[in-house]
């Protein structure tokens, strides 16, 4: 398996949010792919208060070593104060995959 490959989890306020993100991470190749997942619900607790909201889920696909990197770009992209933006190690996946992954990434 390419080593090091990361799924990277960020909430955003609305598809058009984490379709110019996503975009924007792929083109600069941050990212090898941004899938955009609509419809999610989230309660958090913010500033001290429960709070709710509809929310799209943006997965990313790339190598650990541009987490900080991507992090930083979803950061100057996004609405959110604090946005979540959270990676996950693969430990499996399809070998072809993975590797069109890393050759796709800076």
């Amino acid at each position: 398996m390419p080593p090091e490959i990361v799924a990277v989890y960020v909430t955003c306020k609305n598809a058009n949010e984490a379709d110019v993100i996503g975009q924007a991470v792929v083109r600069e190749r941050l990212a090898a792919c941004a899938t955009v997942v609509p419809g999610a619900h989230s309660f958090y607790r913010w500033k001290g208060k429960l709070e709710h909201a509809d929310e799209c889920v943006l997965l990313l696909k790339t190598r650990q070593s541009l987490v900080a990197k991507l992090a930083k770009r979803i950061k100057e992209l996004h609405s959110y104060e604090v946005p979540c933006i959270v990676a996950m190690p693969v430990v499996a996946g399809d070998e072809g995959y993975l590797k069109w992954v890393s050759d796709e990434v800076a």
